[in-house]
């Protein structure tokens, strides 16, 4: 086969003046492609609670990102109280979107860096924490490549792959995780057929998945949510690749509302359903998916957003969850840089931490 050139974007990244967090605009894509410099908190936590930068790995890299420049501009007088407001500043982005694991785990990770440089001067506190969060984005990439690896397997020439949602690199980074299999097969001369839901009521399959996939020069067939059905009926799919957000201890997966749809046509049709995802999406002290929270998001998104005029009542209650959790029976397999997770989930997700 021979190999192709696949342009990538580059969704989040630390800006050339070194103080700022460049991104690209989600909620403007397909039509316009807009990059944004961002410093201050407000505009950091707007970003991620409007949705200008998604998806879990992207949030993470983004979230380490935001907070080393919020670090620059802590004026304190001594250590203890830089890390009060570093902390504050953490639990304020943290709150801009509960549900994925991505953004506290970075966050974390950012806050316990710059905890275990007591002691030292405030510039190598500031020039820990700016290796850490490059350290992270460096890290999500060798972990799309390896997740783009073990998902090759599971696929091979010439296969339909219905998605939901997005998981490509605007979400992630480089290749992506739900995507990414069919980004490094297409890169070494494979050919697939991608079907991506539009993934109602935010259309990132839409105005995203398909974006990525068209740009890299993939076929991508861009389907109504409730199309699933019937092009799964003719045959025309042979897998289900979805990202995750969170990953219970038994395997149950939050990702982009109507995923336990899809998974469910897929065990109908008897076509195998492969969750994608980073170890740090998996999250070991939640037990099930009834134990993570979902995210509640503004009526109005059904009512009207993307149309002229509202398509319902003002009175008319509308339900907008952003996420749903996908049961772990009906995943054939969760797949991590480190490996390809098969039931029972309780042991082969822990296995992988041990």
């Amino acid at each position: 086969m021979n190999e192709r050139e696949i342009k990538h974007l580059d969704s989040v990244k630390l800006s050339k003046q070194g103080n700022s967090v460049t991104i690209i605009d989600q909620t403007l894509l397909p039509n316009e492609t807009v990059r944004l410099d961002l410093k201050e908190a407000g505009e950091l936590y707007e970003a991620i609670h409007q949705l200008r930068v998604r998806g879990a790995p992207a949030i993470g890299i983004f979230a380490g990102y935001a907070l080393y420049c919020l670090a620059l501009q802590i004026d304190a007088g001594d250590y203890a109280a830089f890390m009060e407001e570093l902390k504050s500043q953490a639990d304020y982005l943290n709150s801009s979107r509960p549900t994925a694991v991505n953004l506290s785990w970075a966050l974390n990770r950012m806050v316990a860096k710059a905890e275990a440089a007591e002691g030292k001067t405030k510039a190598d506190v500031l020039q820990d924490l700016k290796e850490e969060c490059i350290a992270i984005h460096d890290e999500d990439i060798a972990m799309c490549k390896a997740i783009s690896e073990y998902g090759l397997t599971l696929i091979k020439d010439g296969d339909g792959i219905l998605t939901h949602c997005n998981a490509g690199p605007l979400a992630t980074s480089r290749y992506g995780t739900a995507l990414g299999p069919i980004m490094l097969g297409y890169e070494r001369g494979m050919d697939f057929r991608v079907f991506a839901d539009e993934t109602r009521p935010l259309l990132q399959g839409a105005r995203l998945t398909s974006y990525e996939l068209e740009v890299a020069g993939i076929d991508v067939t861009l389907i109504c949510d409730n199309m699933a059905s019937i092009v799964m009926s003719k045959g025309w799919v042979q897998a289900c690749f979805v990202g995750c957000d969170r990953v219970a201890a038994n395997g149950d997966a939050a990702n982009k509302i109507g995923t336990s749809g899809v998974a469910i046509l897929a065990k109908y049709y008897d076509i195998p359903f492969y969750v994608l995802g980073p170890t740090s999406t998996i999250d070991l002290n939640t037990a099930t998916g009834a134990d993570i929270e979902i995210e509640l998001r503004d009526p109005n998104e059904i009512r009207k957003k993307w149309y002229e005029k509202p398509m319902a009542l003002p009175e008319t209650r509308c339900f907008n969850p952003a996420f749903d959790v996908t049961p772990h029976e009906l995943i054939d397999a969760i797949v991590t840089d480190k490996g390809i997770c098969r039931a029972p989930y309780t042991e082969s997700l822990k296995a992988l931490f041990e």
